[in-house]
């Protein structure tokens, strides 16, 4: 039999995070008591007005197409709040695009945009699907490493180094998974300069926008100096809003590139689900909603201060400390072993969930990735069993 997988299928490496989670729900589904400090979804419930909200809009009969764009109502709700929290204003009838997950969103910008050979620089860490996305559209990825010393702050002047004739997009994640850094004004506007000089698209993937922490201040890549009508802002309400099953994001940019992205768009989910849609209209701008999300946003508060101060006292690893999102990068090179042998042997003998980060960044090999998103139950018992593990490898 001929081979019948196509090369853009071909340059798609399995995702580290995927396989880590599938082994971590076999040893649950043997009897073992996993700790989740892998999974990157809120461990909360979706804020109960939005879940009577969509029950109502099925019971309503929104169960039919949809605009491609996304309903109308939502849109303008979106811009509003995107208008609130960045000053960017966007018009809602022609610059805001819902899409079925961020996800789907960034696959669509990338496939728009991107041709065989175009150079798209992507600073690392950086989210697995990023570097596939792009290989996948044929595009070719230029890996930045940041630093740890330097919190992995970007970098304009490593980012200049690595532009190219065919340089075409930088992909940005603020704040950043894995890292939990937010990007601050001096490094953003930095890099808005070289998009500007050297003519450069920027995605901005701000999923994690209201997830940040101390004095850290988010800022839209957008809404720096000419960067509006080359920005590509990709969001959604998985993280803020612990709807990750829901598959719902969205999209602003100008309408030159919004018109762009929709005809893919139009062919690969035609429109996201409408009482989905519409459960949002009648929810997100109700004070329960906020409330919910504000109280979720304190746990996390919480969360990192418990888990960072935790793994700050266990000798032989070094954390980076995060000011955003619900991640945290742990150096795990003083044990010896590589950030994928830990996390294996760390899952396999103590029942710890994490993620090798050698998938998030060519140069985060000596990595794992802590996920916060979990009860306080489980940081408490997880950092326990991390000490242990340690010991263990002392005593080996």
């Amino acid at each position: 039999m001929r081979d019948f997988v196509s090369e853009s299928a071909k340059r798609l490496e399995a995702s580290p995070i995927r396989a880590i989670l599938d082994r971590a729900a076999a040893l649950r589904a043997s009897g073992k008591d996993v700790i989740p400090f892998s999974a990157g979804e809120p461990d909360f419930p979706t804020p109960e007005p939005i879940k009577q909200a969509a029950m109502k809009a099925i019971a309503d009969n929104y169960s039919h197409y949809a605009s491609n764009r996304g309903l109308p109502a939502l849109r303008k709700i979106l811009s509003r709040m995107i208008e609130t929290s960045t000053s960017v204003s966007y018009d809602p009838e022609s610059e805001i695009l819902i899409t079925s997950s961020g996800a789907e969103a960034l696959n669509n910008s990338l496939l728009t945009f991107i041709n065989p050979g175009d150079e798209v620089i992507i600073p690392t860490p950086a989210f697995v699907s990023y570097k596939n996305l792009v290989k996948f559209a044929g595009g070719t990825f230029v890996d930045v490493p940041l630093r740890a010393e330097n919190g992995f702050q970007l970098d304009a002047d490593e980012i200049e180094r690595h532009i190219t004739p065919r340089t075409k997009m930088i992909v940005l994640n603020n704040p950043n998974n894995p890292s939990g850094a937010v990007y601050e004004r001096a490094a953003l506007e930095k890099v808005s300069e070289l998009a500007v000089r050297h003519d450069l698209l920027v995605i901005s993937d701000e999923m994690y926008s209201r997830l940040v922490y101390d004095d850290a201040e988010f800022i839209s890549m957008a809404a720096l100096p000419g960067m509006r009508e080359r920005t590509i802002v990709i969001s959604g309400f998985s993280k803020s809003y612990a709807m990750t099953g829901w598959r719902l994001g969205y999209i602003a940019a100008d309408k030159a590139l919004t018109g762009m992205i929709l005809k893919v768009h139009q062919y690969s989910t035609t429109c996201s689900p409408t009482f989905i849609q519409q459960g949002l209209v009648d929810s997100l701008e109700l004070p329960e909603t906020e409330a919910a999300v504000k109280d979720m946003l304190s746990a996390f508060t919480r969360r990192r201060e418990a888990i960072v101060k935790g793994l700050q006292a266990i000798d032989g690893i070094t954390p980076v400390v995060p000011k955003g999102a619900f991640y945290v990068l742990v150096d795990v090179s003083a044990t010896g072993l590589t950030g994928a042998d830990f996390a294996l042997k760390l899952l396999e003998e103590f029942s710890v969930a994490t993620v090798p980060a050698i998938g998030l960044g060519d140069s985060c090999g000596d990595y794992i990735r802590i996920s916060y998103a979990a009860s306080d139950e489980n940081i408490a018992e997880g950092l326990k069993r991390l000490e242990a593990f340690m010991k263990s490898l002392k005593k080996a």
